[in-house]
């Protein structure tokens, strides 16, 4: 008899180990006063985002990111390039696909597509920025634009 009961019960334990490091990811992001305190601000100075070789360009008017960018953000050169474009190109199919379902998500954080194509250089300092503009605004609305925890 103990046999037979063997394989079911490490079945069993195997379950409960499965279940549980999907659950344990769900963990609240760590957000220091002083960040929120970004987030509450006024500041709605615009970030521009340019690249004058492939004429790309988007403005984030997003009150605190601007400043958020310059105080609490990890500085330009921490990552590398490659690190950036892989990320932003996860965010940026969850974010489109977020927009065209307003009925699940909420159509005022997702208001418009980005056109982003992987395969197009932007350069370093497009790739920051929108890399940061996700990791802010995951940050500020709790929300989760790919399988990893927006860290600074």
């Amino acid at each position: 008899m103990k046999k037979k009961a063997t394989p079911f019960i490490l079945f069993g334990l195997m379950l409960s180990i499965a279940l549980n490091s999907c659950t344990s990811q769900k963990s609240t992001l760590d957000v220091s006063s002083e960040e929120k305190a970004l987030f509450d601000s006024n500041d709605e100075e615009p970030v521009e985002i340019a690249n004058d070789e492939t004429e790309y360009e988007i403005i984030i008017i997003e009150p605190g990111f601007n400043t958020w960018l310059n105080s609490i953000a990890r500085p330009e050169g921490y990552y590398s390039q490659s690190f950036l474009e892989n990320r932003n190109a996860v965010m940026v199919i969850n974010w489109n696909q977020r927009v065209l379902n307003p009925m699940r998500w909420n159509p005022n954080l997702y208001e418009m597509q980005i056109n982003y194509d992987p395969s197009i250089d932007y350069g370093y300092e497009v790739n920051y920025k929108l890399y940061n503009y996700f990791i802010y605004f995951q940050r500020k609305y709790n929300q989760r634009l790919g399988p990893f925890i927006p860290r600074i």
